[in-house]
């Protein structure tokens, strides 16, 4: 019998990646995506992008969206706490595992599988050690698209957010920058492909740099939701949004 798993989700490629790869998998069954949102700001903890964008890409693959709300400026204790909450229900449901779109970084690895051993719970890795340039190239001939949300001006410049991440991005990606960002260089948004059912319209709205850092994107729904499109603060009115790794 295939073990329940919930697969971690940012809306980004890595996401996408790992949800297509776990798919294929008989021994995994994907029940629902998992998410963090800060409270009061409705985005994406991490990447800074618009709940209902999530929403609607969970509706285009026909999957549940569990969100973990977590405080503005939130602790690791806080952070975690809401998580053990969150999984505890799910552990009464059946899931066994918890699965994530990590590719190398060994820390954040070990962080995620002795968290969830502490709750018997398995991590599962799907796209663990593969090569991120094959990874990005498959991305892109598969027919995904994706957009720079966030990048990090330690290694990329304001011109890369906001950028369609395609053949010519990757061509235009300085020596050192990972070619799926899995160091932090960037951040993206997935807003069609062969896994949904159909695109989710965006259109690119204000840019920003934050914690004289960080450079975001704003993604506005187009002809979507119109509270998320009208009521939700801009990236210029959000709380702290830095790179988070531990709910990639």
């Amino acid at each position: 019998m295939a073990e329940k798993t919930i697969l971690s989700w940012s809306g980004g490629k890595d996401s996408v990646i790992a949800f297509t790869e776990l798919s294929r998998d008989a021994r995994y069954e994907i029940t629902s995506l998992l998410t963090t949102i800060t409270e009061g700001y409705d985005r994406v903890s991490m990447h800074g992008i618009r709940a209902c964008l999530l929403e609607q890409q969970a509706r285009a693959l026909g999957m549940p969206l569990m969100k973990v709300i977590v405080p503005q400026a939130v602790s690791n204790h806080q952070y975690e706490a809401k998580m053990r909450e969150t999984l505890t229900r799910a552990q009464a449901d059946g899931i066994t595992a918890i699965a994530f779109g990590d590719i190398f970084l060994e820390d954040i690895r070990r962080y995620r599988e002795e968290k969830l051993f502490q709750l018997g719970m398995k991590s599962v890795f799907p796209i663990w050690k593969r090569d991120t340039r094959e990874l990005a190239a498959n991305f892109i001939k598969a027919g995904y698209h994706a957009i720079l949300t966030c990048v990090d001006s330690r290694h990329l410049g304001r011109s890369f957010v906001g950028r369609t991440f395609d053949k010519s991005l990757l061509a235009d990606l300085p020596p050192g920058v990972d070619a799926c960002g899995e160091n932090g260089e960037f951040h993206t948004f997935v807003h069609a492909g062969p896994i949904f059912s159909k695109s989710i319209p965006v259109r690119r709205g204000e840019v920003v740099l934050r914690e004289n850092r960080f450079w975001y994107c704003d993604l506005i729904p187009n002809g979507g939701d119109e509270a998320c499109r009208s009521s939700r603060p801009s990236v210029r009115t959000c709380p702290k949004m830095g790179v988070n790794r531990r709910t990639k």
